[in-house]
């Protein structure tokens, strides 16, 4: 990372081409999402609303109004929750090591230099991780992901803690898909105080307007400014001014003079900040995808119907209930303007009570049926956690009533689950987990003594990720169960013919189930160490045999010397002439 100037009044012709570049793909961007953006709104009201911005407007000063006014029930919210958190400590818990760092087939479990090496990055990624907002910011994104479909995780470098990291509510920000229809293009728009803004960017790169507010102080540094935000691909970075080795570039600028007294455009001035870096700050990551769309689709989406029914048909039961308890009343003339008590005990006073019927009575008697409105409304939330997944991470507790449930058994409900949320952990794990892995790591390299000098042996190589979470362990002990049955019908196969383990590789068959099982790898052995004992073997083998023919020749030989044949000779004389 690494900052290239900006905030003055006279910009260079490749600063102007990459503000107006800059403006017009955010209102582009704006257009495109308009849809996504009314939709995600529905879904903030029912499900998360703190987590959602409708307008970007400044100095509004209602960020404590009350924003839940649509849950009547909160099922869909704790359904959303729970599959979040198991995600969550499915695939990246914070208690455990959830991947590993290796370069060809070598890893951290070894002893070899280079696993020495890798085993270290490790240990300092973790310490990262467990020291910085990381997780902190990881559950956000898990939570933003299962509601909205679409989730953004901010990435940057920090003194005190090597990362810090972010995460931008849907309405904030735009994405958008290169030719391989992979997230690379990233904006927004967000509100920053005055003080916020001279802080994190500095007095020269602000514009005169905050420069002005800044000196007179007091309230106006907490005046709020609309400030406009993109990372994307550095490309053409000759005709933008950008060095080519940068891989992205990010800016910031003052969107539309909102800092202004007079409004008006603050498009003459530059850039707040210019900087080019080697891995993207922005990690955007989908939970579901329908061909070349930026944003995703979430479970949260398919649940929205049932919830809505749900509050529903809670808003009824509760108006049941009230008209059963507190019905509307029709009372007698005579009572009009005198003092009438309702409450439990109190009296009320009137006149003709020998000689007629006087008092209230309800208007319609309510008898709602409790029992089948309660049977319908748990029928619904049963099928909100359905849609949510609650089913596919509480196996075990599917189980609390019966006492005969055996392993197999659960086992064939965690595969067949764990089918239906397969594709999304590999999708969280490639555009979330992988870049978020590749980010650290980039960060922790060109920090200066992080990290020990790498061996010579492996200059040049690339270095791969392996993912140790517990579901994808599960989804790996599933597909054990195949290599299992298939050694199973092998042994059945060879008690009516032995040749029938030729048709099985054994040795690849041992490596790729233990690997499933997530066991170290040290417990199999290499083909060279394999290939040494099988040679040693066979060389003990002959060996053997050589012996044992060796030794059933002086048997014979004793044999045919103690067998007589006349005139004093024995069979070993008459065979060999001797």
């Amino acid at each position: 990372m690494v900052q290239l100037g900006a905030g003055t009044t006279d910009m260079t012709p490749s600063q102007l081409a990459l503000k107006r570049q800059c403006e017009g793909r955010l209102l582009g961007l704006r257009v495109n999402r308009y849809s996504w953006w009314t939709h995600a709104r529905e879904l903030a009201d029912y499900i998360l609303p703190r987590r959602y911005k409708w307008l970007i407007t400044p100095n509004q000063q209602s960020r404590g109004s009350p924003i839940n006014n649509h849950i009547l029930d909160s099922t869909g919210t704790l359904a959303a929750r729970n599959l979040a958190s198991g995600i969550m400590s499915g695939i990246s818990s914070p208690t455990r090591p959830w991947f590993r760092l290796k370069i060809g087939r070598i890893d951290s479990t070894q002893t070899s230099p280079i696993s020495l090496w890798l085993a270290e990055c490790e240990r300092l990624m973790m310490l990262i991780f467990q020291e910085s907002n990381f997780y902190t910011a990881l559950a956000v994104m898990y939570f933003d992901l299962v509601v909205f479909g679409t989730a953004v995780v901010l990435i940057y470098e920090d003194f005190e803690n090597v990362i810090h990291c972010y995460n931008p509510c849907f309405g904030e920000y735009y994405l958008d898909v290169d030719g391989k229809y992979r997230p690379c293009i990233f904006y927004r728009e967000f509100t920053m105080t005055v003080s916020q803004v001279v802080e994190q960017f500095g007095n020269d790169n602000c514009s005169p307007s905050v420069q002005s507010l800044y000196r007179d102080g007091g309230a106006s540094l907490t005046r709020e400014l609309v400030v406009a935000h993109a990372i994307e691909p550095n490309e053409t970075p000759k005709k933008f001014g950008i060095p080519e080795h940068f891989k992205y570039r990010e800016v910031y600028w003052e969107w539309g003079g909102s800092a202004s007294p007079q409004g008006g455009s603050n498009y003459s001035y530059g850039f707040l900040r210019i900087r080019g870096y080697e891995e993207s700050p922005a990690i955007p990551v989908r939970w579901d995808l329908v061909s070349n769309d930026a944003y995703g689709r979430s479970p949260a989406m398919d649940a929205l119907p049932d919830i809505k029914q749900l509050q529903q048909e809670v808003r009824r039961k509760a108006q049941a209930i009230d008209k059963h308890v507190n019905p509307p009343m029709v009372a007698d003339i005579q009572l009009k303007n005198q003092p009438a008590s309702l409450l439990p005990g109190g009296v009320t006073y009137v006149s003709g009570m020998t000689t007629g019927k006087v008092g209230f009575a309800p208007v319609y008697t309510v008898q709602p049926e409790l029992s089948a409105m309660t049977e319908d409304l748990n029928e619904v939330r049963e099928r909100i956690k359905k849609i949510f997944f609650n089913d596919v991470l509480l196996t075990i507790s599917q189980f609390e009533t019966r006492s005969n449930v055996s392993a197999t058994e659960i086992d064939a409900r965690k595969a067949e689950s764990l089918i239906m949320l397969g594709p999304v952990l590999e999708r969280a794990t490639d555009e979330g987990l992988k870049n978020f892995v590749e980010r650290t790591f980039g960060i922790m390299s060109r920090v200066h003594g992080l990290l020990s000098t790498a061996p010579q042996e492996i200059a040049g190589q690339n270095m791969t990720l392996e993912f140790q979470s517990i579901l994808s362990t599960a989804q790996r002990a599933a597909q054990s169960s195949g290599i299992e049955r298939l050694f199973g019908m092998m042994g059945n196969l060879m008690g009516i013919d032995p040749a029938a383990a030729d048709n099985v590789d054994i040795d690849y068959g041992l490596d790729k189930y233990s690997d499933l099982l997530g066991n170290d790898p040290k417990l199999i052995r290499s083909p060279a160490a394999l290939a040494d004992i099988r040679n040693r073997r066979a060389q003990q083998q002959q060996a053997q045999q050589q012996q044992e023919a060796s030794m059933a020749a002086v048997q014979g030989a004793k044999v045919l010397a103690d067998t007589p044949t006349g005139a004093g000779r024995n069979a070993l004389q008459e065979m060999t002439g001797i």
